[in-house]
């Protein structure tokens, strides 16, 4: 083999290299030509579905709750101020008789002697006992006498039921079988009294306290 013969293998093997290149230079560009065509392609094909959209607001149901509009029925306690007893207003439940005047007017009278000072034996408004506190009630405000002490006055009228108490009856209270106290109630599960030395007229519960673990009877006078 000869120079010449070695120099003319080589132009042929580099001319065989290079078009390969320029074949694969072709067949990259030719490729990424469609990829740009694609593209272009699809972005188009975006902007005509996305045009008719422009300028149209798209409103998104609001699910909202339905809020009560019921007032709340008031709650009434059990202890509230004096000033909310009404005398004239009738008791809810059935087996209760509804306010007369002349209960009425018991209330009324009871009332303008709080603060009266207890003084033993006392059935004036210079100081009373629990039952001399009972008899000026009904003594000035009814003219009806009743008898002197608490116990005495215990078997005067009818016995109440102590969930059928109205305004105006006479409860009573004491230890072991023995009455030694009386007041009057006043409805929503109070009374008014003279409770003892020391203290004034004045009015406390009937269904909690002192004076519910003592409570015996409860008596219903003519009215």
């Amino acid at each position: 083999m000869t120079t010449q013969d070695l120099t003319t293998g080589l132009n042929a093997a580099t001319r065989t290299a290079a078009l390969r290149v320029r074949a694969g230079a072709f067949r990259f560009l030719f490729a990424a030509a469609l990829c740009v065509c694609a593209t272009t392609a699809f972005a188009q094909e975006a902007t005509d579905v996305a045009g008719p959209l422009e300028g149209v607001d798209i409103e998104l149901p609001v699910v909202t709750t339905p809020v009560s509009t019921a007032a709340a029925a008031p709650v009434r306690p059990i202890f509230g101020d004096l000033a909310e007893l009404d005398p004239n207003a009738a008791l809810d439940q059935q087996a209760k008789p509804k306010l007369t005047e002349r209960i009425s007017n018991v209330m009324k009278g009871a009332l303008t002697l709080l603060g009266t000072p207890y003084r033993w034996g006392g059935e004036s408004t210079d100081g009373f006992d629990c039952s001399g506190l009972v008899g000026y009630v009904y003594r000035t405000v009814l003219g009806m006498d009743l008898p002197r002490v608490s116990r005495q006055m215990a078997n005067t009228g009818e016995a109440v039921d102590r969930s059928a108490l109205v305004p105006g009856d006479l409860v009573f209270f004491g230890l072991r079988g023995r009455v030694t106290h009386v007041g009057i109630y006043m409805g929503e599960g109070r009374f008014l009294h003279a409770p003892s030395r020391g203290k004034n007229v004045r009015v406390d519960s009937l269904v909690s306290g002192y004076w519910s673990n003592r409570y015996m009877q409860g008596r219903r006078v003519a009215m």
